[in-house]
């Protein structure tokens, strides 16, 4: 099987996905942020708390809020927020991002 075979047998669309919201992410996942949809106002708070365009986060849980693994904090964040949060997955394993 080549590494093309095994890239798309081993990831699921979620994963796949070049951009997509972080709602579309499934929990374990690290990811990169590549752009907040929202509102100036909103960028610059979700900039505040550490939502910066290439920050590698970690989402932990997707129920009813998302919490991220993000600077080493955790943070929620409500569903609402997190569908303008777009994140591109890493290629490399999520178990290769320390989190502690």
């Amino acid at each position: 099987m080549n590494s093309d075979a095994m890239f798309e047998a081993g990831w699921s669309q979620a994963q796949r996905c070049e951009l997509c919201p972080l709602t579309a992410v499934r929990a374990g996942m690290a990811v990169r942020i590549r752009r907040l949809c929202a509102a100036p106002e909103v960028q610059d708070r979700l900039r505040e708390l550490g939502f910066c365009e290439d920050q590698i986060i970690r989402l932990l849980t997707d129920q009813t809020n998302f919490i991220c693994q993000i600077c080493n904090a955790r943070l929620a964040i409500s569903e609402q927020l997190a569908r303008l949060i777009w994140v591109e997955p890493l290629v490399q394993p999520a178990s290769s991002v320390a989190v502690k």
